[in-house]
């Protein structure tokens, strides 16, 4: 079925869209106070574990491990 092999794809596509600004879109405010930075990361950070664990839950019935692996840092 197509759809279960699509679906991780996509939620771990979209987990690393939410992880990259988690890392670095705080970059553009180095004048913030690093707590609220801090905060707010983790808070970005809570949309990637909530697409990234999904994905790899539902993906491990069609992909390995190493191949989620892969897929999530391409």
């Amino acid at each position: 079925m197509p759809f279960a092999r699509l679906l991780p794809i996509a939620l771990l596509l979209g987990s690393n869209v939410f992880m990259t600004f988690a890392w670095y879109g705080h970059l553009k405010y180095k004048s913030a106070p690093m707590l609220p930075v801090i905060v707010i990361s983790w808070g970005i950070a809570l949309f990637e574990y909530a697409l990234m664990v999904p994905a790899n839950r539902w993906g491990s019935a069609v992909y390995s491990a190493p191949q989620l692996k892969g897929m999530q840092e391409v």
